[in-house]
Protein backbone atom coordinates (compact mmCIF):
# COMPACT_ATOMS: atom_id res chain seq x y z
CA UNK A 1 0.00 0.00 0.00
CA UNK A 2 1.56 3.28 -1.11
CA UNK A 3 2.23 5.92 1.55
CA UNK A 4 2.51 9.60 0.58
CA UNK A 5 3.29 12.48 2.92
CA UNK A 6 2.80 16.11 1.92
CA UNK A 7 4.61 19.15 3.28
CA UNK A 8 3.88 22.67 2.04
CA UNK A 9 7.02 24.75 2.49
CA UNK A 10 5.85 28.37 2.37
CA UNK A 11 3.79 27.71 -0.77
CA UNK A 12 1.88 30.89 -1.74
CA UNK A 13 -1.46 29.34 -2.56
CA UNK A 14 -4.78 31.04 -3.06
CA UNK A 15 -6.67 30.03 0.05
CA UNK A 16 -5.35 27.53 2.57
CA UNK A 17 -4.32 30.14 5.16
CA UNK A 18 -6.17 31.49 8.15
CA UNK A 19 -4.18 34.70 7.73
CA UNK A 20 -5.75 36.87 5.05
CA UNK A 21 -3.78 39.12 2.70
CA UNK A 22 -4.99 41.86 0.40
CA UNK A 23 -3.16 40.47 -2.61
CA UNK A 24 -1.03 37.55 -3.75
CA UNK A 25 1.98 39.85 -3.70
CA UNK A 26 1.32 40.62 -0.03
CA UNK A 27 1.08 36.90 0.74
CA UNK A 28 4.37 36.17 -1.02
CA UNK A 29 6.05 39.04 0.82
CA UNK A 30 4.78 37.65 4.14
CA UNK A 31 5.83 34.06 3.40
CA UNK A 32 9.27 34.98 2.10
CA UNK A 33 10.12 37.58 4.74
CA UNK A 34 13.70 36.79 5.85
CA UNK A 35 12.92 36.39 9.55
CA UNK A 36 9.96 34.10 8.89
CA UNK A 37 11.80 31.93 6.35
CA UNK A 38 14.78 31.57 8.67
CA UNK A 39 12.51 30.30 11.42
CA UNK A 40 10.79 27.87 9.05
CA UNK A 41 14.12 26.47 7.89
CA UNK A 42 15.30 25.96 11.45
CA UNK A 43 12.10 24.21 12.51
CA UNK A 44 12.16 22.06 9.39
CA UNK A 45 15.81 21.10 9.96
CA UNK A 46 15.38 20.36 13.66
CA UNK A 47 11.87 18.84 13.82
CA UNK A 48 10.31 17.76 10.53
CA UNK A 49 13.26 16.40 8.58
CA UNK A 50 14.86 14.27 11.36
CA UNK A 51 11.58 12.46 11.92
CA UNK A 52 11.19 11.74 8.20
CA UNK A 53 14.83 10.73 7.76
CA UNK A 54 14.61 8.08 10.52
CA UNK A 55 11.38 6.31 9.56
CA UNK A 56 11.73 2.62 10.36
CA UNK A 57 9.64 1.75 7.30
CA UNK A 58 11.43 3.55 4.43
CA UNK A 59 8.83 2.70 1.78
CA UNK A 60 7.06 6.04 1.35
CA UNK A 61 7.18 9.29 -0.59
CA UNK A 62 7.50 12.65 1.13
CA UNK A 63 6.43 15.40 -1.23
CA UNK A 64 7.49 18.97 -0.48
CA UNK A 65 5.57 21.62 -2.42
CA UNK A 66 7.14 25.05 -2.83
CA UNK A 67 6.25 28.09 -4.88
CA UNK A 68 8.04 28.59 -8.16
CA UNK A 69 8.79 32.10 -6.85
CA UNK A 70 10.82 30.84 -3.87
CA UNK A 71 14.16 32.69 -4.21
CA UNK A 72 16.93 30.47 -5.64
CA UNK A 73 19.12 30.68 -2.55
CA UNK A 74 16.30 29.34 -0.39
CA UNK A 75 15.47 26.58 -2.83
CA UNK A 76 19.14 25.56 -2.86
CA UNK A 77 19.16 25.54 0.95
CA UNK A 78 16.10 23.29 1.03
CA UNK A 79 17.58 20.91 -1.53
CA UNK A 80 20.80 20.69 0.47
CA UNK A 81 18.90 19.79 3.63
CA UNK A 82 17.00 16.91 2.01
CA UNK A 83 19.69 15.52 -0.30
CA UNK A 84 20.33 12.51 1.96
CA UNK A 85 16.62 11.58 2.26
CA UNK A 86 15.69 9.51 -0.81
CA UNK A 87 11.98 9.59 -0.01
CA UNK A 88 11.80 13.35 -0.55
CA UNK A 89 10.57 14.88 -3.79
CA UNK A 90 10.39 18.66 -4.22
CA UNK A 91 7.83 20.14 -6.59
CA UNK A 92 7.65 23.83 -7.47
CA UNK A 93 4.24 25.20 -8.48
CA UNK A 94 2.97 28.63 -9.45
CA UNK A 95 0.32 30.19 -7.22
CA UNK A 96 -3.08 28.61 -7.65
CA UNK A 97 -6.15 27.44 -5.72
CA UNK A 98 -4.60 25.77 -2.70
CA UNK A 99 -6.56 22.51 -2.55
CA UNK A 100 -6.50 22.02 -6.33
CA UNK A 101 -2.73 22.45 -6.51
CA UNK A 102 -2.12 20.08 -3.60
CA UNK A 103 -4.49 17.48 -5.03
CA UNK A 104 -2.68 17.55 -8.38
CA UNK A 105 0.72 17.37 -6.68
CA UNK A 106 -0.20 14.35 -4.56
CA UNK A 107 -1.86 12.51 -7.42
CA UNK A 108 1.19 13.10 -9.62
CA UNK A 109 3.22 10.78 -7.37
CA UNK A 110 0.55 8.13 -6.86
CA UNK A 111 1.60 4.73 -8.11
CA UNK A 112 -1.31 3.40 -10.11
CA UNK A 113 -4.84 2.96 -8.82
CA UNK A 114 -4.16 0.84 -5.73
CA UNK A 115 -5.15 1.80 -2.20
CA UNK A 116 -3.20 4.74 -0.89
CA UNK A 117 -2.32 6.17 2.52
CA UNK A 118 -1.75 9.93 2.75
CA UNK A 119 -0.70 12.27 5.53
CA UNK A 120 0.28 15.93 5.75
CA UNK A 121 2.83 17.74 7.86
CA UNK A 122 3.42 21.42 8.28
CA UNK A 123 7.07 22.42 7.94
CA UNK A 124 7.40 22.72 11.72
CA UNK A 125 5.76 19.42 12.69
CA UNK A 126 7.07 15.88 13.13
CA UNK A 127 5.93 12.29 13.48
CA UNK A 128 7.32 9.39 15.42
CA UNK A 129 9.95 7.31 13.62
CA UNK A 130 7.44 4.43 13.74
CA UNK A 131 4.71 6.46 12.03
CA UNK A 132 4.83 4.99 8.52
CA UNK A 133 5.15 1.45 9.85
CA UNK A 134 2.29 1.92 12.31
CA UNK A 135 0.16 3.60 9.66
CA UNK A 136 0.66 0.77 7.21
CA UNK A 137 -0.07 -1.86 9.88
CA UNK A 138 -3.24 -0.06 10.99
CA UNK A 139 -4.41 0.22 7.38
CA UNK A 140 -4.04 -3.52 6.89
CA UNK A 141 -6.15 -4.14 9.99
CA UNK A 142 -9.07 -1.98 8.83
CA UNK A 143 -8.77 -2.38 5.06
CA UNK A 144 -12.09 -4.21 4.87
CA UNK A 145 -13.89 -0.94 5.57
CA UNK A 146 -12.94 0.21 2.08
CA UNK A 147 -15.52 -2.22 0.73
CA UNK A 148 -18.20 0.20 1.91
CA UNK A 149 -16.36 3.51 2.19
CA UNK A 150 -14.28 5.57 -0.24
CA UNK A 151 -11.94 6.81 2.47
CA UNK A 152 -11.14 6.20 6.12
CA UNK A 153 -9.32 8.46 8.58
CA UNK A 154 -6.63 7.00 10.84
CA UNK A 155 -5.89 9.28 13.77
CA UNK A 156 -2.77 8.93 15.93
CA UNK A 157 -3.68 11.63 18.39
CA UNK A 158 -1.16 11.55 21.21
CA UNK A 159 2.11 13.45 21.30
CA UNK A 160 3.51 16.88 22.10
CA UNK A 161 3.46 20.56 21.31
CA UNK A 162 7.09 21.69 21.28
CA UNK A 163 9.18 24.77 20.65
CA UNK A 164 12.92 24.64 19.88
CA UNK A 165 15.32 27.38 20.85
CA UNK A 166 18.90 28.15 21.86
CA UNK A 167 18.34 26.54 25.27
CA UNK A 168 16.85 23.33 23.88
CA UNK A 169 13.22 22.25 23.63
CA UNK A 170 10.17 23.40 25.60
CA UNK A 171 7.19 21.06 25.34
CA UNK A 172 3.92 19.82 26.76
CA UNK A 173 2.17 16.50 26.26
CA UNK A 174 -1.15 16.52 24.39
CA UNK A 175 -4.00 14.26 23.36
CA UNK A 176 -5.70 16.08 20.48
CA UNK A 177 -8.02 14.22 18.11
CA UNK A 178 -7.86 15.09 14.41
CA UNK A 179 -4.74 17.25 14.52
CA UNK A 180 -2.94 17.15 11.20
CA UNK A 181 0.44 15.90 12.39
CA UNK A 182 -0.95 12.51 13.43
CA UNK A 183 -3.81 12.17 10.97
CA UNK A 184 -3.84 10.08 7.79
CA UNK A 185 -6.32 9.16 5.10
CA UNK A 186 -6.73 5.71 3.56
CA UNK A 187 -8.23 5.81 0.07
CA UNK A 188 -10.03 3.11 -1.86
CA UNK A 189 -8.33 2.16 -5.18
CA UNK A 190 -9.30 4.51 -7.97
CA UNK A 191 -10.40 7.35 -5.69
CA UNK A 192 -8.43 10.46 -6.61
CA UNK A 193 -9.41 12.86 -3.85
CA UNK A 194 -6.59 13.46 -1.38
CA UNK A 195 -5.90 14.21 2.25
CA UNK A 196 -5.98 17.89 1.24
CA UNK A 197 -9.61 17.70 0.11
CA UNK A 198 -10.84 17.59 3.70
CA UNK A 199 -10.57 19.99 6.62
CA UNK A 200 -8.77 17.92 9.24
CA UNK A 201 -11.15 18.85 12.06
CA UNK A 202 -14.16 17.73 9.99
CA UNK A 203 -12.92 14.29 8.93
CA UNK A 204 -14.88 12.63 11.73
CA UNK A 205 -18.08 13.95 10.15
CA UNK A 206 -17.16 12.86 6.63
CA UNK A 207 -15.93 9.28 7.00
CA UNK A 208 -15.23 6.46 9.44
CA UNK A 209 -12.46 7.63 11.76
CA UNK A 210 -10.35 5.27 13.84
CA UNK A 211 -8.30 6.61 16.74
CA UNK A 212 -5.03 5.24 18.10
CA UNK A 213 -4.47 7.12 21.38
CA UNK A 214 -1.87 5.05 23.20
CA UNK A 215 1.58 6.02 21.85
CA UNK A 216 3.31 9.33 21.21
CA UNK A 217 3.10 9.65 17.43
CA UNK A 218 2.74 13.33 16.56
CA UNK A 219 4.58 16.54 17.35
CA UNK A 220 3.18 20.00 16.68
CA UNK A 221 5.76 22.75 16.35
CA UNK A 222 4.98 25.97 18.22
CA UNK A 223 6.38 29.22 16.86
CA UNK A 224 5.71 32.87 16.20
CA UNK A 225 4.32 32.22 12.70
CA UNK A 226 1.86 29.35 13.31
CA UNK A 227 -1.03 30.12 10.97
CA UNK A 228 -3.47 28.65 13.48
CA UNK A 229 -2.25 31.04 16.20
CA UNK A 230 -2.76 34.32 14.37
CA UNK A 231 -6.47 34.80 15.07
CA UNK A 232 -8.17 36.47 18.00
CA UNK A 233 -8.93 34.51 21.14
CA UNK A 234 -6.21 31.89 20.72
CA UNK A 235 -5.36 30.38 24.08
CA UNK A 236 -1.70 30.47 25.11
CA UNK A 237 0.14 27.19 25.35
CA UNK A 238 2.20 26.59 28.47
CA UNK A 239 5.44 24.81 27.61
CA UNK A 240 8.18 23.70 30.00
CA UNK A 241 11.82 22.80 29.25
CA UNK A 242 12.55 19.14 28.62
CA UNK A 243 14.76 17.52 31.22
CA UNK A 244 17.35 14.88 30.32
CA UNK A 245 14.71 12.14 30.31
CA UNK A 246 12.44 14.19 28.07
CA UNK A 247 15.27 14.92 25.66
CA UNK A 248 16.00 11.20 25.42
CA UNK A 249 12.31 10.51 24.76
CA UNK A 250 12.37 12.99 21.88
CA UNK A 251 15.50 11.37 20.44
CA UNK A 252 14.01 7.88 20.68
CA UNK A 253 10.51 8.80 19.52
CA UNK A 254 11.07 11.48 16.88
CA UNK A 255 14.83 11.42 16.14
CA UNK A 256 14.88 15.02 17.42
CA UNK A 257 18.18 15.89 19.09
CA UNK A 258 18.06 18.71 21.63
CA UNK A 259 21.81 19.32 21.22
CA UNK A 260 21.31 19.85 17.50
CA UNK A 261 18.43 22.20 18.29
CA UNK A 262 20.66 24.25 20.58
CA UNK A 263 23.37 24.51 17.93
CA UNK A 264 20.99 25.57 15.16
CA UNK A 265 19.11 28.15 17.23
CA UNK A 266 22.27 29.58 18.79
CA UNK A 267 23.25 30.96 15.39
CA UNK A 268 21.46 34.22 16.09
Amino acid sequence: MQVIGLCRFSYPGIGGFQIEHDSLEDRIAFLYAPQRLEERFRFFECFTLPSIRAQLDPDFTFLIVIGDSLPPEHRARLQALVQDVPQVQIQAHPPGPHRDVMKAAINSVRDGDGPCLQFRLDDDDAVAVTFVARLRAAARQVAGLLDDHRHIALDFNRGFIARPGPNGIDATAIHKPLWTAGLALMLRPGVNVTVMNFAHHAMGRKMPTISFPTDNMMLRGHNDYNDSRQGDGVKPVRLTPLDAEGEQLFRDTYNIDADHVRRVFAQG
